[in-house]
């Protein structure tokens, strides 16, 4: 599972930077983001296709990465549309044409793909930089209970960087459910955290019309916490699906939305995204001593 089927290793590239885009000490202050919200297709070909035109689309605005939902390839199981058997060899063969419409485009790209290995599949994201490289995968290491039929979770957490910038991933459940895959991210100095997603149907379910409703599903207030209690960038791409539970937003680091699709919408998401506001700052004040060695129970 650790070797992409492009050349057999991973690589970590690091793309130059123009002064105009770094802070006095020399880091970068400024990173355009694309969100793609997509709709569910019968066939990985018709996903591939979407996936290029975003790419190109983002190209044309000098985007430096584009998110796309949670197991894009071929697409998340269980739920209410038809997705093609298992198949390894095609999700290897999709890997290469990512990359290399990654390269032709000069955009890095995070991908949900389904990975097979011995004990199952994996659901897990790919990150690939601007020219192609394979840096790696993020895989989802907290199953929802409705998805242990199909998937089993993995058990490593990475760090990634897109033109210079560390950035997170945390895949779907995870992110809502377990806030440390977030924190351990932005403790290791993450200005960014990726949210790969799928909330919502195509048949039934709440109809949104503004984000972050009091009666809505939490998946935003979710999002907004992220943000918050980590001072960090929270960037959740989901489905565009006519029941959508959660939209593809932009959280800033004080927890407000900085940009969101309406919901439905089949759409490319774009933001500059001020990265001198990432401190991190709450997630590094976590004492994690006070945790450690303290007994279950306390006897009066």
């Amino acid at each position: 599972m650790r070797q992409s089927a492009a050349n057999g290793e991973f690589h970590t590239v690091e793309i130059a930077m123009s002064d105009d885009q770094l802070t006095p000490n020399g880091e970068r202050s400024t990173l355009r983001i694309g969100l793609a919200a997509v709709r569910n297709r019968s066939s990985v070909d018709e996903r591939l296709a979407i996936l290029d035109d975003m790419l190109r689309r983002a190209s044309e605005q000098q985007v430096a990465v584009v998110c796309f939902p949670e197991a894009y390839i071929p697409g998340l199981r269980g739920l209410d549309f038809v997705v093609p058997p298992p198949d390894q060899q095609r999700q290897e063969s999709a890997l290469r044409k990512i990359a290399d419409a990654a390269r032709r485009h000069n955009v890095a790209v995070i991908v949900g793909m389904e990975w097979a290995q011995d004990s199952g599949l994996l659901n897990l994201a790919f990150v690939i930089s601007g020219d192609g490289a394979i840096q790696g995968c993020q895989t989802k290491n907290q199953i929802a209970p409705t998805e242990e039929p199909f998937y089993v979770p993995g058990d490593e957490r990475h760090l990634f960087h897109v033109n210079g910038v560390a950035i997170g991933v945390t895949i779907c459940h995870e992110g809502w459910r377990y806030p440390e895959s977030v924190r351990w991210a932005v403790e290791r100095g993450a200005r960014v955290v990726f949210h790969p997603q799928m909330t919502g149907s195509d048949i039934s379910g709440p109809v949104l019309t503004r984000w972050g409703e009091s009666d809505a599903p939490y998946y935003e207030k979710a999002m907004t916490m992220r943000a918050l209690e980590n001072t960090v960038w929270f960037a959740s791409a989901n489905y565009a699906t006519n029941f959508q539970e959660s939209a593809t937003a932009f959280i800033d680091p004080d927890g407000h939305v900085a940009a969101w699709l309406p919901y439905g919408k089949e759409d490319l998401l774009i933001h500059d995204i001020d990265l001198t506001r990432a401190s991190g700052y709450y997630a590094r004040r976590l004492n994690h001593w006070q945790y450690r060695n303290g007994s279950e129970e306390r006897q009066g």
